[in-house]
């Protein structure tokens, strides 16, 4: 088997051993063209990309080739892709049949073995996980999903199937633009702002008039922390997509690119 890529990282979650969490990167696969790893062999190839996205171009039989190659890293566990649509619906994965791909931007599970599996190319991916292992989650968001209240969604329908409240779930804040990067216009800093005054910290006045740089990470933060997460059990944040491009795909740095993954899981046993 090849080695799976150093970049990838890896989401511990303290005293939760049974919950495993990963984000990929664009390195490992064999996807070519924009959807391929960045640099070159010391012969000249392309090095292959790990693009996980069916949606966005990429050849089928790469993308195909890439998940198969995660799924033997994963072992004995189900990947579960959602077809997202930047919109806040939280699938019930303890309900799918293994072959369907649901319809929804973030997804939980008491299930043992099945991983909720968001893929990404500048949007947040942000991983759950309840007390004891009893429950994980993922959720896709992207500033439209962020004010939609997609963690929001996400957070209480693990609470419900965990039997838990928000301040006994853990979280972690894959990598995603960062705030250097994510140029918006005032309407999206309005959205925040209207309903929650506190969310003007996370825009700063870009160079161009009526422009701001928007901090997704502290954005999420903020929404989480509202919600009923204390701040101290929110993890990660702080990588961005856009000024990594040896290790990342990104929409906006980009425009024709792949997709990598955030994934949780609870193990069949604990490490």
């Amino acid at each position: 088997m090849t080695p799976r890529p150093d970049s990838w990282i890896d989401a511990p979650w303290p005293g939760n051993p049974r919950v495993r969490g990963l984000f990929t990167s664009r390195q490992g696969g064999v996807s070519a063209g924009p959807y391929a790893g960045a640099g070159a062999t010391p012969g000249g190839e392309s090095i292959g990309g790990m693009n996980l996205g069916s949606h966005v171009g990429d050849a089928p039989q790469a993308v195909a080739a890439n998940r198969a190659r995660l799924a033997a890293w994963l072992g004995d566990v189900r990947v579960a892709y959602l077809d997202q649509a930047h919109g806040t619906e939280v699938a019930d994965l303890d309900r799918w049949d293994g072959a369907s791909t649901p319809q929804a931007d973030a997804a939980v599970t008491a299930t043992p073995g099945v991983a909720a599996c968001v893929l990404v190319a500048d949007c947040l991916p942000v991983l759950f996980a309840a007390p004891d292992g009893r429950a994980v989650g993922a959720a896709h968001a992207g500033w439209r999903g962020l004010a939609g209240d997609v963690l929001e969604h996400t957070l209480q329908a693990l609470c419900r199937k965990a039997d838990c409240k928000p301040a006994a779930v853990h979280a972690w804040l894959g990598p995603a633009i960062g705030p250097q990067a994510f140029e918006v216009g005032g309407d999206v800093r309005t959205a925040f702002v209207h309903q929650a005054p506190e969310a003007a910290d996370a825009f700063l006045a870009a160079a161009e008039p009526g422009k701001w740089l928007a901090n997704l990470f502290l954005l999420a933060q903020l929404r989480l922390q509202a919600a009923g997460m204390p701040l101290s059990q929110v993890q990660g944040g702080g990588v961005c997509t856009v000024s990594n491009p040896a290790r990342y795909f990104a929409y906006r740095r980009d425009r024709v690119t792949g997709r990598q993954a955030g994934l949780v899981w609870i193990a069949a046993r604990s490490a």
